[in-house]
């Protein structure tokens, strides 16, 4: 089994009231992702505690949803976002997640946590109707068999207005918790980044003061010393306060949809160089029979909620990809399933 670890995302802000959200998934073996819609009235079923397949909660999708699947499961939406602007993503939660017990005869009031996301995008517009419905069905955590086992995940949201919510199982018990910094990473569980994040207070984005010992001046000798000290490693905790200060400090003066490009660049701070995040076969954070792997940035999103324009990046193809709502069909009651293999356009600079 192989794990998703570095999963990092964070949310921006634009001067037209607008919001970003942008993540980035990475895995240790291919995902093989698709674009998809499920379109409004589509009849979807959850898997039960034993992992019967379709044995579990029966809905039918409110709201047409635009995101990516994985490993081949059109209705699995790790991350993604909905006609109302309602956006978010499943993250690794190794260690931790732990989900609800399923009470004999309560098998059909359940999903699997594979479908956590999928269930809250096709049924709620905003936060505050996730803190009221979620609470009404149970999330188990059986085994996933694409993925070779349970799939221990955690979860972010973020609504049109700019609130943003935590989503965690931890010993069989849901913990929300409002978000106002609207970042997040992985293990271990949210409040422990919070808790954290202060002993960071002293940095900042404006060069440090000049020193001066004994009449002699010390400046700086380079930009960026504001930052000295910034965590610069892929733990997940360290990924957490870099995410939190470089959305903190970008820049406010622009729009929405120009904030889609400034979440790009945010992004690839957190591209995986390949081979640098090796997972030997056997640990506990994947590999795969007797091969040793290494995490790859498989793709990178972003969000635009005020537009309702989700753009993708994959690790192949660097160009942007876009679902845009306004294009899509909305009805039908059908998943639409959109490959990501378009090829990658160079262009030929020639002088004239």
């Amino acid at each position: 089994m192989n794990s998703v670890q570095a999963c990092t995302s964070f949310t921006l802000k634009g001067n037209d009231g607008g919001h970003v959200y942008g993540r980035t998934m990475e895995f240790g073996q291919p995902l093989n992702s698709a674009a998809v819609l499920i379109q409004r009235g589509t009849p979807l079923r959850g898997n039960g505690p034993n992992g019967g397949i379709g044995n579990g909660l029966a809905w039918t999708s409110r709201y047409a949803v635009v995101g990516l699947n994985a490993l081949g499961l059109k209705d699995v939406v790790p991350d993604g976002m909905n006609e109302k602007g309602l956006a978010g993503g499943l993250l690794y939660f190794a260690g931790y997640a732990d989900f609800q017990k399923v009470p004999a005869g309560q098998t059909k009031r359940s999903i699997n946590s594979a479908q956590l996301l999928t269930y809250v995008l096709t049924n709620f517009a905003t936060i505050e109707e996730v803190k009221q419905g979620l609470p009404k069905i149970l999330v188990n955590g059986a085994a996933v068999k694409a993925f070779g086992g349970p799939l221990p995940i955690h979860m972010t949201l973020h609504d049109r207005s700019g609130k943003s919510l935590s989503v965690e199982y931890i010993k069989g018990t849901l913990t929300m918790m409002d978000n106002p910094t609207g970042t997040y990473t992985n293990d271990p569980p949210f409040p422990y980044h919070l808790a954290t994040a202060g002993n960071y207070a002293n940095l900042s984005a404006m060069p440090p003061a000049e020193m001066t010992i004994n009449g002699l001046k010390l400046p700086p000798t380079s930009t960026g010393g504001g930052l000295h000290g910034l965590p610069g490693d892929f733990l997940s905790t360290s990924r957490f306060i870099r995410a939190l200060l470089l959305s903190r400090f970008a820049p406010t003066n622009l729009s929405t949809k120009q904030q889609v490009g400034t979440a790009f660049r945010l992004l690839g701070q957190f591209d995986l160089p390949p081979g640098s995040i090796l997972l030997p076969p056997g640990g506990s954070f994947g590999g795969a029979g007797s091969t040793t792997t290494y995490e790859i940035t498989e793709w990178s999103v972003a969000a635009d909620q005020k537009n309702l324009v989700y753009y993708i990046q994959t690790y192949d193809n660097p160009g942007l990809r876009s679902l845009n709502f306004d294009q899509l069909p909305l009805d039908g009651g059908t998943i639409k399933v959109m490959p990501l293999n378009q090829p990658l356009n160079v262009t030929v600079l020639k002088p004239s």
